[in-house]
């Protein structure tokens, strides 16, 4: 087994010998652009380790890492439009560097690249892989239209959050991980397990980036603190608040997330106040936990080695540590 960080330069070094930009100009520059950005490659990644984890070289799974990381960024893409976010890893969203609909047609030429590149791969492990990307793909767009629906309904629940979460971001995280599984030919069931392992952890994943939505820094964050309370989302914050917090807290949060002020910094101010002072920031923290330490137990099914049972809980350890 190599480092966590040996296996994101490899990736690295791969996406650069496979990303060019050709004509037209305006369709791939954004393509090139938006994938330059770095972020921290935490998919594809996971493709690399997974299938060495299962024992077979990791290089084989390259073309599969690819597809993973330029999908994610198609979808960031998408989603930056939607949310009319103006920053993105610290720098410009696509769609404000460009325009909405270059935004809009860049990222569809990107879902296409992502299913080519599984051409790459032969006989079963194609199918399976087509087979759990198909899958993962309309999850993954079921889960944004639950976000966009929940910005304008009053009554989401604790649950449909965390399963607006799990399609959203989580079982990309999942479907990474079986990737390398599938590459490697690994039992049903140890396909299943890695799978758990990042469904749980990918839940731990963005209820942290909810966290740091509202609490992270600004300057290693890389995008706008306080985006989600901006939008007025429903996120784990804002439902624990709503439940713990006193009658007038809620009412000042309801009151607060039903309006959009030109200048929104005492709003943000005033609704991380309450997120802290309702004890919603410290049981968003504890449910971090809770999601991370389920991921854990189920490591323990996998039969791998105990080493490289070590790998995989010190890359989730290392993710739940993150301030970005």
């Amino acid at each position: 087994m190599h480092s966590i960080e040996h296996y994101r330069n490899e990736f690295i070094s791969y996406l650069e010998s496979k990303t060019a930009t050709r004509e037209p100009i305006n369709l791939y520059e954004p393509i090139t652009y938006i994938l330059s950005l770095g972020g921290k490659r935490l998919r594809p990644v996971l493709v690399l380790m997974a299938t060495e984890v299962f024992g077979t070289d990791y290089k084989k799974a390259l073309d599969a890492a690819l597809a993973i990381e330029v999908f994610h960024n198609f979808s960031l893409v998408h989603d930056d439009i939607m949310d009319d976010a103006p920053l993105r890893r610290g720098k410009e969203t696509v769609h404000e560097k460009w325009d909405i609909n270059t935004g809009i047609l860049s990222g569809d030429a990107m879902l296409i690249n992502a299913y080519q590149l599984f051409e790459n791969y032969e006989g079963e492990i194609f199918r399976d892989l087509a087979k759990l990307f198909s899958k993962t793909a309309i999850e993954v767009c079921e889960g944004q239209q639950y976000d966009v629906d929940f910005e304008t309904r009053d009554d989401v629940t604790q649950g449909e959050y965390l399963k607006m979460i799990e399609f959203k971001t989580a079982v990309l995280v999942a479907a990474a991980l079986k990737m390398g599984g599938i590459i490697a030919q690994a039992s049903i069931e140890d396909q299943g397990s890695i799978y758990e392992f990042g469904r749980n952890l990918g839940i731990a994943f963005q209820l942290q980036d909810d966290y740091l939505d509202a609490f992270g820094d600004p300057k290693t964050f890389g995008k706008q603190v306080g985006g989600d309370i901006i939008e007025n989302k429903k996120t784990f914050l804002y439902l624990k608040a709503l439940e713990m917090g006193t009658a007038i807290q809620k009412k000042e949060l309801s009151d607060l997330f039903s309006i959009q002020p030109e200048d929104p910094s005492d709003k943000i101010k005033t609704i991380k106040a309450i997120f802290t002072e309702s004890g919603s920031t410290n049981r968003t923290q504890v449910e971090i936990e809770s999601y991370t330490e389920k991921a854990f137990a189920v490591l323990e099914a996998l039969k791998i080695s105990d080493d490289k049972k070590k790998l995989l809980h010190l890359f989730g350890e290392n993710l739940m540590r993150r301030k970005v």
